[in-house]
């Protein structure tokens, strides 16, 4: 149940926010305002705005039905066969559930490709997106595959570590609606937290899964390269982060809310 109920608040997730996310997209990606993105997206029509959803909709679903149920899973198989401490299996298995989910990184390998306007004219769909990547090897689906990993397992364990903490600081739920907000103030409030904190990893990984063929350059490398073209200025690299904080509230606290929602039900 713990897979089905991920997958669900994905679901939802998904289907509110991804026009935020295409706004935010375009910021990471090119260091836009965040009027200038809209503009951008306006000029693209309505018939794109929803243009490669498909990808993060698979990707996204498949993620948080593998992050929350593989990280029951491996928390029940720890707690068997470890001594150690319940913090430290609970934390070994966010990070093995993390680190499981970047086998889908091809997803949002494809759609940063499909929201990038500099593709348009190549890719019509998903199909075709994965079909032109296929020419290049199965490496080039991994494109960014080091900052995934630099970001999933240590985001992993600082979500499930801090959700029980940071709800029992909230008032005492005392109705089925007041636990609903606590879930989702404290999965918004986590979310933001581990948004901002791995926005930049977020900013080279785009970068890095933008390009098509050609060198595999390390993260450390498209880091330093992104560094000196906004000026050295930490404020340029963390462009697009307020958005991703609004975002993220809204996103995570429906992530987390569904989940707990459905739990309960099943």
């Amino acid at each position: 149940k713990h897979y089905l109920c991920g997958y669900c608040a994905a679901f939802t997730n998904i289907a509110v926010t991804f026009p935020i996310q295409k706004v935010l997209f375009r910021q990471q990606l090119y260091g836009l305002k965040t009027k200038d993105a809209v503009h951008q997206l306006q000029k693209d029509g309505i018939r794109n705005l929803y243009r490669g959803i498909l990808p993060p909709l698979m990707q996204k679903t498949t993620t948080l039905a593998l992050m929350f149920g593989l990280y029951e899973d491996f928390s029940s198989l720890l707690h068997s066969h470890l001594s150690a401490p319940e913090l430290l299996t609970r934390s070994m298995a966010a990070v093995l559930a993390g680190t499981t989910e970047a086998f889908l990184t091809p997803f949002e390998r494809v759609q940063t490709l499909l929201q990038d306007y500099k593709h348009h004219d190549k890719f019509t769909n998903t199909y075709q997106a994965f079909k032109v990547l296929k020419v290049y090897g199965v490496r080039e689906y991994y494109r960014g595959l080091v900052p995934i990993l630099l970001r999933n397992g240590p985001s992993n364990a600082l979500f499930f570590g801090l959700r029980g903490p940071i709800k029992q600081c909230l008032p005492e739920a005392t109705s089925y609606s007041t636990h609903l907000v606590n879930d989702f103030i404290c999965g918004g409030l986590l979310g933001a937290m581990l948004g901002f904190l791995f926005f930049p990893v977020n900013v080279v990984k785009t970068r890095m899964q933008a390009q098509i063929g050609g060198e595999f350059q390390s993260f450390s490398k498209v880091f330093a390269k992104i560094w000196l073209e906004r000026d050295r200025k930490l404020i340029h690299l963390f462009r697009g982060a307020h958005l991703n904080y609004h975002r993220s509230i809204l996103s995570w606290g429906i992530i987390n809310a569904t989940y707990e929602f459905l739990l309960k039900l099943l």
